[in-house]
């Protein structure tokens, strides 16, 4: 064995002296040196680039605020949530105006198909990682700076909520970077749920069946599919999460909410097949579920067209809007320590707080609940459209909308009506309009017109009762008279009465003897009673000027404030202001505002009562016959009716003990009603019988409300007396001689 080790060592000797062998030797030395000099050379490059890199990364997101844990938590559950309107008893209207829709949804109310297509189509790796997944931002980085024709996106689920909640969708390595870096502390501050949750509640899904833009996976699949998110089909689903990727080329449905084409359908039906094949591969479904859905004719699911809110019920969801926008606008300037009544006095303030609670009603999911009665709202519109006895419509000018190009435009005679409950202020029920595309105008409770003689019983009869200066029956000179250059006169101008009961002179609405009344008491300011009744635009002169008692008012009134002051005397004398929204409540479901009823006493139960039997007489055997005789059925009804001067405008206020119905007809731009008089009816007659067909289209829809079996009592002192027609005085020997005794209501009180 040593001498065969001998020998190999000699024969190693012997080679080594080879001189080919000393240049491997040389060779082998240099390449080794040249080795680890390339070492230290990428080690030092790889720490220059990585230094530049975090340098350059640390630039970009030098001025992101670092955030809080309960900062970014608030932003990334800050949902703008479309609120909604319903009828009374919850019954849902639909959305108000907003440019998005969107309802939040819980996790566990999503199907856990709707998940998994979620998870393996945009991103698979989202239970591993901790906000990004590096090789994807690499890939990413490398595809833009090359300019490659194929973009794989490298963006998490995480990185994706970020960059909707937190930042922007502008396209820089500044944002980007931002983003990578508030997904990785998002990661430390939600968890994979509320992750997940989040998106599918932020995440835009293209249109829904009207049109509208939609977010969030629950209004996806109602807008869509008219299901709950957590009764998606397998094939549903799919479809759902492969729309994100483009939502308006992938959404089937139009701007107009319409279906798209066959062939428009294809590429979102494309989509979903890719999200189908992407579930296969990740182990999410099987061959045969993967084949069973592929084969499914998703379109057949698509839902019909659906009608907004504001195009089924144009004036309610306008007017319904308007009014949460005053109690939100109230509510935060009550939460900044700001009196609401200052809003009403100082426009700067209003705007303000007008101008944020408008942004709360669209964007903070409220459901608002009114008072307004569904069957009768729809009774009330199909009768007051099916009404034959308007009058003539003119044809004028105007500037279309869009073009701008000058069009002729009608001009129909309006009508404005509204039903109140008496005793709670509830409003039933209203007509806005004619045709809201003709005009916006709520003419139920935008419009100020003059009241007409609906005036009388509110500001003459009714004060002059209170005062003690008249009983139902007193005398009243109805004889002309001028104040200055003016000379009013009576309906029919010929028409002098002399002496007549006040009973009278109110059941056929004379206007001498009320405004010779009216004369007599104006000292005493009887326009102070209406404003504790709601009258909202009365001017300083209102108060002073004697035609106001006939309805001269500067600026006029609505239907809802002439109608809810006449429900005045059907409460005993008491006003409920009336109110339209209930309550409204939060996303959570918590009571934001509730409506509270608070009585204001404005005339004694006995002037109350008195000045109602005096209105019985206007639809037996006064103005209101023709309204009386087109009910078909009979309550215990008092009403008043009015003509403005040249007949601009007519009106009817009737009430009994449950409900008050007011109802208006005139034009837009002020014209005589009276025109055409030989083709058309009279215009007194024309709201009479509008009245009665509105009552009876109510009645139909609720009987026992607009019917019940109670009728007026008089209060105790209430009394029936003796008096002289001629004086109103007791009646002496010489009156009762010449037969002139006459008997009738008075409060014994005064």
């Amino acid at each position: 064995m040593k001498d065969w080790i001998e020998k190999i060592n000699a024969k190693i000797d012997e080679l080594l002296e080879q001189k080919w062998m000393k240049k491997l030797r040389i060779s082998g030395s240099v390449t080794w040196n040249l080795f680890l000099l390339f070492l230290v050379f990428a080690l030092v490059g790889t720490v220059f680039v990585g230094s530049v890199g975090a340098g350059y990364f640390a630039s970009l997101v030098k001025e992101e605020p670092l955030r809080s844990k309960q900062e970014l938590r608030d932003q990334i559950f800050s949902y703008e949530e479309t609120s909604e309107i319903y009828f009374a008893n919850d019954i849902y209207i639909g959305k108000l105006r907003t440019d998005l829709d969107r309802r939040e949804t819980s996790l566990s109310n999503v199907a856990p198909e709707v998940v998994n297509a979620v998870l393996a189509t945009e991103d698979e790796y989202f239970r591993e990682h901790n906000g990004i997944v590096p090789k994807a931002v690499v890939r990413g980085l490398l595809q833009d700076v090359t300019n490659s024709a194929t973009q794989t996106g490298g963006s998490t689920l995480t990185q994706q909520l970020i960059k909707n909640q937190v930042l922007t969708n502008e396209v820089s390595y500044e944002r980007k970077a931002k983003e990578i870096l508030l997904a990785m502390r998002l990661e430390h501050f939600m968890t994979k749920e509320e992750i997940l949750e989040a998106y599918l509640n932020i995440i835009p899904y293209g249109r829904n069946s009207s049109g509208r833009n939609i977010a969030g996976v629950e209004t996806a699949a109602e807008g869509i599919f008219g299901v709950k998110a957590k009764e998606l089909s397998l094939p549903q689903a799919a479809y759902i999460a492969g729309i994100p990727q483009a939502p308006f080329a992938y959404t089937p449905f139009t701007n107009t909410g319409e279906l798209k084409s066959e062939e428009a359908l294809k590429p979102g039906i494309d989509r979903m097949k890719t999200v189908l094949y992407r579930m296969k591969e990740a182990g999410y479904i099987d061959d045969a579920q993967y084949n069973e859905a592929l084969n499914y004719d998703i379109a057949a699911d698509f839902r019909g067209p659906e009608m907004r809110a504001e195009d089924r019920y144009p004036w309610l969801t306008y007017e319904l809007e308007a009014r949460a926008k005053d109690i939100i606008a109230e509510k935060l300037a009550k939460d900044d320590g700001i009196d609401p009544e200052r809003l009403k006095s100082e426009k700067k303030l209003k705007d303000k707080y007008t101008i944020l609670a408008d942004r709360d009603v669209r964007s903070k999911g409220y459901r608002i609940y009114s008072t307004i009665n569904k069957d009768m709202y729809d009774a009330m519109q199909k009768a007051a459209k099916d009404f034959q006895y308007y009058g003539h419509t003119y044809t004028g000018k105007g500037k279309d909308p869009v073009t701008g190009e000058e069009i002729d435009i009608e001009m129909p005679v309006q009508v404005g009506s509204i039903l109140i409950e008496n005793t709670t202020g509830r409003i039933l029920s209203f007509v806005g309009g004619r045709d809201f595309k003709t005009t916006q105008v709520n003419h139920a409770t935008q419009a100020y017109r003059s009241n007409g003689s609906t005036m009388k019983p509110l500001l003459v009869y009714g004060p002059a009762i209170e005062y003690g200066v008249i009983g139902a029956g007193s005398p009243l000179v109805d004889v002309k008279f001028s104040v200055g250059s003016w000379s009013p006169s009576n309906y029919i101008t010929s028409d002098e009465r002399g002496l007549i009961p006040a009973r009278e002179a109110l059941a056929d609405s004379q206007n001498i003897s009320a405004l010779r009344l009216y004369n007599d008491i104006i000292s005493r300011r009887p326009a102070d009673l209406l404003v504790k009744m709601g009258f909202s635009k009365l001017h300083p002169d209102d108060f002073t000027n004697l035609a106001t008692g006939i309805g001269a008012l500067r600026e006029g009134t609505t239907v809802e404030e002439n109608t809810n002051a006449f429900a005045t005397f059907a409460n005993g004398g008491q006003f409920i202001d009336a109110y339209m929204i209930d309550r409204i409540e939060d996303q959570e479901g918590n009571i934001v505002y509730q409506h509270e009823v608070e009585p204001v006493q404005v005339f004694s139960p006995e002037t109350s009562y008195i000045v109602t039997d005096m209105l019985r007489d206007v639809l037996t055997k006064g103005t209101g016959t023709m309204a009386r005789n087109t009910l078909k059925f009979s309550s215990d009804f008092a009403a008043k009716t009015g003509t403005s001067q040249e007949y601009k405008d007519v009106w009817l206020v009737g009430y009994n003990p449950n409900v008050s119905l007011g109802v208006w007809m005139g034009y837009d731009q002020p014209r005589t009603l009276y025109a055409f008089n030989n083709t058309y009816l009279q215009p007194s007659v024309r709201v009479n019988k509008l009245w009665g067909t509105l009552m009876n289209a109510v009645y139909d829809a609720d009987p026992q409300l607009i019917d019940p079996p109670t009728s007026f009592k008089a209060p105790k002192n209430v009394v029936t007396a003796s008096f002289c027609g001629i004086s109103g005085m007791a009646p002496s020997a010489a009156c009762a001689s010449a037969g002139l005794v006459r008997s009738d209501l008075f409060n014994a009180k005064v």
